[in-house]
């Protein structure tokens, strides 16, 4: 092929440049019978061939009139395209040529439209022009005659069409009948202020017999001038209403101090009673003015209690100011039954927030009289709240005066709180803790339901005179005497542990009948200090919802610094403390029996026996103690099962290390300590119920940790039993069992089995090399008698030893 020619890459033998027709018909023909039998097939292949061509001539020759048909069809279209765009442009000038027709149709219309809205806004100006023109001429002749009556109706219709002149104000002649308007309004509010100062002289106390028709006109007309003529016949009237209570109640009268208080109410409920009787039609009802005498009356009683007990601060006690407040509280309550608090607005006192609903059980309904003393049991705590009363919109707008002075109240609480912690310690000092009894074991000691009783009342008392500042004072008090109660009741009463153990001896423990020995503390001890626990925990959860009532009675802005988190982990330690001491009681009263345990001559026992001594010792100490802190504990079941992990914790730990101190140990001693450690393994077990009549299922975390340690100490008695020949299999052994790399522990073991110091020595070696590399499974396989036995194994070889302690027995 020509450079110029690129053909695609091909196998096909007819492409090859050096292709050989010749040679290629023989390669499909090698012999004369081949190719007279494809003659057949090159046939068809030629036909093929020429429909195949005929086919492509047709397709190149269709293809030859393709441009030719686009250049036609694109040309018809454009012409179309014109055609359209003409039409489009004859509809457009038709359209304008019709919009101008129409205008020119309806100019006449339009003009005639606009001349009659003309006209009409004309003839509406001239009467309103003609009205007020009229109105004020008519409001100024009725003014000077004081027809209050008829100005009232007159003057608002004067107002209202003075309006629709505001955007006629430029001309002259409207301007100034606006003026007079603005001066006539001007001339009755101070001919009606005159009017009232007249009938109602600032000076003396004089009044006339009752109301006049001319003066409850005159406040219909005051309704409509300036709201300042309205607020001064309020503001002045209210004042001569009241300046006869400044003189009576002067701060240099006996009437004026705290103790008589109730006169200052008495006095203003007579007031509203003869307001009512002789001006009560003289004002517009919507006035409210019986209301605002009430609330000015309140405002200026504030201020003139807030200056005498400044003046006299030093006289204020606490039954006298619970008195005042308790009086002031009552006045507002009865203002709320009788007024709405509409005027409220316009005076400094605010609407108090309404607090979210409470869900807390802390307390039950607050509404009662503060003499209520409910206490706060354990079954109120699924009692449903009741609802909340609505709040008081008049509250504190007198006794807020009394809150800078609380803090004799607050002074007051702390030392009735201190006596009373004094009179819990003295009584139980005086009685003694308390009896023992199945039924009532662990039971609550009294005094904190005394003291959260006295801590509600002071709580709801102290909301009602304040949920400021007194509160924030108030908490800081009972968080000191819950941390008072909690060491010198609770903490200071627990049992105090004794550094004397019992000596017990070889020769007592073969000599011990069931109930020789007992536990340190007494069985008014153990009660005592469950007694204790008992009173922490309902300590701690009351303390918790305590926190949470006080942030709702505290207002918002407060919230965050009321925190007992203190208290609440002070009564944890006390819980804390109560559960360490069962335990180390208990440990204590084992101790005697592992010491005996482990000063035993283990290489010299013959035979496998019944359970040893000490360990009948043991489970006697359990069986006394356990039942006990059971049953003084059932109603905080979480406390006695971290009595049992923590016992377990303590006691299996020292077990072991009594185990690596018996040495040396034969092999029947070996087999005689691990039936041992089975059966302190089984009661350790069965701990939580032993001795219940009600069996009820281990705790999960408890039985682990029991599981763990015991088999460990199985599995430490087991590696003692080996024999140490040949020395690599027992070291793999000792690996594989115990997976403690430690040779400290690896050396007690070697202590137990009693080698010499050289055998120890090379054992230690043997130990340190194979450690870095666990031995495989080959190597196990070869000391199939000295690995780790299943379960079933195990328990078998218990029950072998069993049957043998029988045959025996």
């Amino acid at each position: 092929f020509p450079p110029s020619l690129q053909v695609f890459p091909s196998q096909d033998p007819l492409d090859r440049a050096d292709f050989n027709a010749v040679e290629y018909i023989n390669t499909l023909f090698p012999t004369e019978q081949v190719s007279s039998t494809q003659r057949m097939s090159l046939t068809l292949l030629i036909l093929f061939s020429r429909r195949l061509d005929d086919n492509i001539r047709t397709v190149v020759r269709g293809q030859t009139n393709v441009g030719q048909d686009g250049r036609q069809a694109l040309e018809e279209a454009q012409k179309a395209i014109q055609q359209l765009f003409g039409k489009i442009k004859d509809i457009k000038d038709k359209a304008e040529k019709s919009e101008q027709m129409v205008k020119e149709i309806t100019r006449d219309i339009k003009q005639l439209d606009h001349a009659k809205r003309h006209l009409t806004t004309s003839i509406t100006t001239l009467n309103h022009l003609h009205m007020l023109a009229g109105g004020v001429d008519s409001l100024e002749a009725m003014t000077r005659r004081r027809q209050y009556g008829e100005v009232a109706n007159l003057l608002q219709g004067v107002v209202n069409v003075l309006e629709h002149f505001n955007k006629y104000m430029g001309i002259p002649q409207i301007r100034q009948l606006s003026e007079r308007v603005k001066a006539a309004q001007n001339e009755l509010g101070q001919q009606i202020l005159a009017d009232f100062e007249e009938a109602f002289p600032s000076q003396g106390t004089k009044r006339p017999g009752g109301p006049s028709n001319v003066l409850r006109d005159a406040c219909l007309v005051a309704n409509v001038l300036d709201p300042r003529i309205k607020q001064e016949i309020i503001k002045k009237f209210i004042k001569q209403h009241l300046s006869e209570y400044l003189v009576l109640f002067q701060e240099n009268q006996d009437v004026a101090w705290l103790d008589k208080i109730d006169r200052r109410y008495a006095w203003i409920k007579r007031q509203l009673v003869d307001y009512e009787e002789k001006y009560g039609r003289m004002f517009p009802q919507e006035w409210c003015m019986t209301e605002r005498i009430a609330v000015e009356f309140c405002h200026v009683t504030r201020t003139e209690l807030s200056k005498i007990m400044r003046t006299r601060a030093k006289e204020i006690e606490v039954k006298l100011l619970l008195f005042a407040i308790q009086r002031t509280t009552n006045f507002e309550g009865l203002l709320a039954k009788r007024f709405s608090g509409c005027t409220l607005a316009d005076g400094t006192v605010k609407k108090p927030e309404v607090p979210p609903p409470s869900t807390n059980p802390f307390l039950e309904d607050e509404t009662g009289t503060d003499t209520d003393e409910i206490v706060i049991e354990k079954s109120d705590m699924d009692k449903p709240k009741k609802p909340k009363v609505p709040d008081n919109p008049f509250h504190g707008i007198v006794s807020k005066c009394f809150e800078p002075h609380l803090y004799v109240y607050i002074e007051s609480q702390d030392k009735n709180l201190g006596e009373l912690i004094d009179r819990f310690v003295a009584d139980f000092k005086a009685q003694g803790p308390p009896r023992p009894s199945v039924d009532e074991g662990g039971a609550v000691l009294p005094s904190c339901a005394d003291l959260f009783v006295y801590y509600k009342k002071c709580m709801v008392q102290c909301s009602q005179l304040s949920t400021g500042e007194p509160m924030i004072a108030l908490t800081t008090i009972f968080q000191k005497y819950l941390r008072e109660y909690a060491w010198k009741i609770l903490s200071g009463n627990l049992p105090k542990t004794t550094s004397s153990s019992g000596g017990l001896t070889i020769t007592s423990l073969l000599k011990e009948k069931e109930g020789s020995e007992v536990a340190k503390f007494t069985l008014e001890e153990l009660c005592l200090i469950c007694s204790i626990l008992s009173t922490a925990e309902y300590c701690l959860a009351t303390t918790q919802q305590l926190e949470e009532k006080l942030k709702e009675k505290v207002d918002a802005s407060l919230v965050e610094r009321i925190n007992l988190t203190g208290e609440m982990d002070t009564f944890s330690i006390v819980i804390s403390n109560s559960i360490q001491l069962l335990v180390q009681d208990l440990d204590a009263a084992c101790d005697p029996a592992l010491t005996a345990m482990s000063k035993m001559q283990w290489q010299n026992v013959e035979h496998v026996g019944d359970q040893s001594p000490y360990v009948t010792s043991v489970i006697l100490h359990i069986k006394q103690n356990v039942p006990i802190i059971r049953d003084n504990l059932a109603s905080t079941r979480k406390y006695f099962t971290q009595f049992c992990i923590k016992f377990a914790n303590s006691f299996i730990p020292k077990f072991i290390n009594h185990l690596f101190k018996c040495k040396p140990i034969s092999m029947v001693g070996a087999e005689q300590l691990l039936l041992d450690t089975h059966s302190l393994k089984m009661v350790l077990l069965d701990l939580p119920s032993i001795g219940s009549q009600v069996v009820r299922k281990a705790p999960a975390s408890y039985t682990k940790i029991v599981v763990k340690g015991m088999t460990r100490a199985e599995m430490i008695l087991k590696v003692v039993m080996a024999p140490h020949e040949p020395p690599v299999v027992f070291v793999d052994n000792y690996i594989k069992l115990l997976a403690d790399c430690s040779t400290d522990t690896f050396q007690k073991i070697l202590d137990m089995k009693g080698l010499k110091r050289s055998e120890q020595s090379s054992m230690l070696d043997l130990f340190r090399q194979r450690l870095p590399a666990p031995p495989s499974g080959a190597e196990n396989a070869g000391s199939l008698s000295l690995s780790a036995p299943t379960p079933e194994q195990e328990s078998s070889r218990i029950r072998k030893l069993e049957k043998l302690i029988k045959k025996r027995l």
